[in-house]
C-alpha cells in the first residue's frame, strides 16, 4: 500500500489508509493480539442473519484483476479465494500466511525462482463447476490487460515475460512462465529469487476466473464466486452491493472463512460522521453493522472513551504503516547529510502526534519499519532527540553542516487533512525546527498536485511529508520500493525519493529475497533498516493507531496486524 495517488492504482490503496475518517482499522479491541471477539460476544457465534456494512468508499472495480488487496479480511475476500491467505487470528498471529485454495504455501526450487502449488480437492464455483489450475492461470493473465489495470504490480514484475505481456484478449498464447501440467497443479517461473512468493499468492490476482464466464470490463457486475458468498446485485458501481451464500462453497476446503451471516448488505457513499453515529446508536439493522473503511476521529474518540459501553465496541490496533519526512538529496541543502541529521534531531514527535490526532491515533516512530515482529522490526534511534526534539543538538550539527546562523527551507505537504501529510503536521514540524534555527516555509498543494509533484523525479521537492504502508507484513515490500536503487523510476511514479542506489543495499535486498525462511528474512530486514536509517534519508515520525466502532449485536470481532481490517469473514450477528 503506497501513499499517494489517485492516478496510479498501484498506490491508491494507501490513500484510504491515511484519511482519519476512512482509514483501515486495527487489531484489538484495546490490545493487539487480544481475543477481539470476547468484548463483542456474550454467546458463541452462530449462522444466520444479515450483516450490514456501512462504508464511505464504494466497492468499485469489484474484479479480482483490478483490486489492490492482499491477505483477506475485507469485502472482496468473501467472494474471491486465492492460492494463499492470511491466518484468521487477532494480533501478530494474523500476520502469518496460510494456504487457501492451495494445499500448502508452495514448493520452491532451490533458489526460489520456481514455485509449485497443488490445489485442494473439491473446490467449486457458485455454479457447482470445478475450480482448476487453468482458471487461476487465466485469472492472473487477464490482470495484465490494460482495460483491467489497477491490481498489484508484482506478478508483472516477477514473472518471466510479464513485463511485455498484454493479457489474453490480445495474446491468446498466454504466459509461458505459468504452467498447468494438470487440473490441480500450477507452476510459476520467476525472473529472480523471491522467497516471499507465498505472500504474493494472497493477492486477488490469483483468484480463479473461468474463461468461459469472463465478460471483460463488465465482469465486476457478476464475478463468479469461489468464496462463501456470491454477488446477487451490484448497484451504482459498488455503492450498494448485496451478497448471499454460495451453496457450493464448503467449509471442508476453507478453514479460514467462517461465513456466519446468511446475507451481507454493503452500502457505501456515506459520510464518516454518519457511519460512526449509526454504529454508536446501533438501532434496528445498525446493531448488526460494521464498517470496513471508517475510523473514529479525535473528537469522536473523545466521546466514545467516556462511555464504557461504547468503548467496549471499539477495535484498536496497528496496521504496518509509517509516516515520515522524505528528503531529496538532489536538492540543496539536503545533499548535505548534516542538514538532514540536524532536522532529524530537531523534530518534536510529541507535537507531530498531537497534530495527527493524539496518542490514541498515533505512536512515535524512530525506525522506518513498523514495530510488528513480522516486519523484522529492530529498535534503533539513529538521531536520538527524546520525545520533544533536541534543538541544541540540532544547532550543533547545523553548524557542522556550514550553517552557523541557521537556514531557510521549504516543506511541501498536502492541503488535504491526510493524517500523515496534513497542514497540521507540517505546522508542527515548522514550529519545532524554528527552535533549532531552521526557518520552514510551508508549500501546500492540492491532493493530485501533491502526489504528482512529490513522486516525480523531475519535480520532487527537497523536503516533504510522506507515508508508506505494507502490501504484506514483511520488510521486503516496505524497504525495497523506497531504498532499492534499481526501483528508481525516471518516467513515472518514483518512491525511492532519497535516490539511494547503494550497491551493498541492493545486494542485501537480493540475498534476503532468496530466503524462504521468513523468520530469518525478517531479522535481516530489520538489520538493513538500521543500516539505511543511519543515512538520514527519511525522518520516521509516527505509526498510526486505528480505532473502529462496530454494532452492539456484532460478535466474533477479529482484527489482525496484517491489514488492520476487521475480518468480515469471521463476524457473526447471531
Amino acid at each position: 500500500m503506497r501513499q499517494p495517488s489517485v492516478i496510479s492504482r498501484r498506490v491508491a490503496a494507501a490513500v484510504v489508509v491515511l484519511v482519519v475518517g476512512s482509514s483501515v482499522a486495527a487489531c484489538g479491541p484495546k490490545e493487539s493480539g487480544s481475543d477481539a471477539g470476547s468484548a463483542a460476544s456474550s454467546s458463541a457465534p452462530a449462522k444466520g442473519g444479515t450483516l450490514s456494512v456501512l462504508n464511505r468508499a464504494p466497492q468499485v472495480n469489484f474484479d479480482p484483476a483490478r483490486l489492490y488487496t492482499s491477505g483477506g479480511g475485507s469485502v472482496p475476500s468473501l467472494v474471491f479465494r486465492t492460492l494463499t491467505t492470511r491466518n484468521r487470528e487477532a494480533g501478530a498471529a494474523g500476520s502469518e500466511v496460510v494456504p487457501d485454495l492451495a494445499t500448502d504455501l508452495g514448493t520452491p526450487s532451490e533458489n526460489a525462482t520456481v514455485w509449485t502449488y497443488t490445489l485442494k480437492d473439491g473446490l467449486k464455483y457458485e455454479d457447482g463447476t470445478a475450480i482448476t489450475s487453468a482458471d487461476i492461470k487465466y485469472g492472473i493473465e487477464r490482470s495484465f490487460a490494460a482495460e483491467l489495470s489497477g491490481g498489484a504490480p508484482y506478478l508483472r514484475d516477477w514473472l518471466i515475460g510479464g513485463a511485455d505481456y498484454a493479457g489474453p484478449y490480445k495474446d491468446k498464447k498466454g504466459l509461458a512462465s505459468i504452467e498447468t501440467p494438470d487440473d490441480r497443479t500450477i507452476v510459476f517461473h520467476l525472473n529472480k529469487p523471491e522467497g516471499e512468493f507465498p505472500y504474493l499468492a494472497t493477492q486477488t490476482q490469483t483468484t480463479p476466473v473461468p474463461q468461459a464466464k469472463d465478460t471483460g470490463a463488465t465482469y465486476e457486475n457478476h464475478p463468479v464466486s469461489s468464496g462463501p458468498y456470491k454477488v446477487v446485485s451490484n448497484e451504482g458501481d459498488g455503492e450498494h452491493l448485496v451478497l448471499e451464500r454460495n451453496t457450493y462453497w464448503s467449509e471442508k476446503t476453507d478453514s479460514e472463512r467462517k461465513a456466519y451471516p446468511d446475507k451481507i448488505d454493503v452500502r457505501s457513499g456515506l459520510d464518516p460522521a454518519v457511519i460512526n453515529q449509526r454504529l454508536s446508536a446501533s438501532r434496528g439493522a445498525d446493531a448488526a453493522a460494521i464498517t470496513t473503511d471508517t475510523n473514529l476521529g479525535p473528537a469522536e474518540l473523545a466521546k466514545v472513551t467516556g462511555d464504557k459501553a461504547l468503548a467496549a465496541r471499539v477495535g484498536e490496533g496497528h496496521f504496518g504503516y509509517t509516516n515520515y519526512i522524505a528528503f531529496n538529496p538532489k536538492v540543496k541543502p539536503f545533499d548535505n547529510p548534516k542538514v538532514r541529521q540536524a532536522i532529524s534531531y530537531a523534530v518534536n514527535r510529541t507535537s507531530v502526534i498531537n497534530a495527527a490526532g493524539g496518542s490514541s491515533l498515533a505512536e512515535p516512530a524512530t525506525t522506518f519499519l513498523p514495530e510488528q515482529k513480522s516486519f523484522g522490526h529492530t529498535a534503533y534511534d539513529a538521531f536520538p532527540s527524546g520525545a520533544t526534539g533536541d534543538a541544541a543538538k540540532a544547532k550543533e550539527v547545523l553548524k557542522e553542516a556550514g550553517y552557523p546562523n541557521g537556514l531557510t527551507v521549504t516543506l511541501t505537504h498536502d492541503n488535504e487533512k491526510n493524517f500523515a501529510t496534513s497542514p497540521e503536521v507540517a505546522t508542527a514540524i515548522q514550529e519545532a525546527l524554528k527552535k533549532a534555527g531552521i526557518t520552514v516555509e510551508l508549500q501546500g498543494l492540492e491532493d493530485n498536485a501533491y502526489s504528482e509533484t512529490a513522486y516525480n523525479v523531475k519535480t520532487e521537492p527537497g523536503f516533504f511529508l510522506a507515508g508508506w504502508g505494507a502490501d504484506w507484513p514483511s520488510g521486503g515490500p516496505f524497504l525495497a520500493p523506497i531504498f532499492d536503487g534499481r526501483q528508481i523510476v525516471e518516467d513515472g511514479y518514483n518512491f525511492n525519493t532519497g535516490r539511494l542506489n547503494d550497491a551493498s543495499v541492493n545486494k542485501e535486498i537480493d540475498e534476503i529475497n532468496q530466503l524462504t525462511d521468513l523468520d530469518a528474512a525478517a531479522a535481516r530486514w530489520g538489520a538493513l533498516d538500521k543500516k539505511i536509517g543511519e543515512q538520514a534519508l527519511t525522518v520516521p515520525l509516527f505509526h498510526p493507531v486505528y480505532q473502529r466502532l462496530y454494532g452492539a449485536g456484532v460478535k466474533n470481532v477479529v482484527i489482525s496486524d496484517w491489514t488492520g481490517v476487521l475480518d468480515i469473514a469471521l463476524v457473526s450477528v447471531k
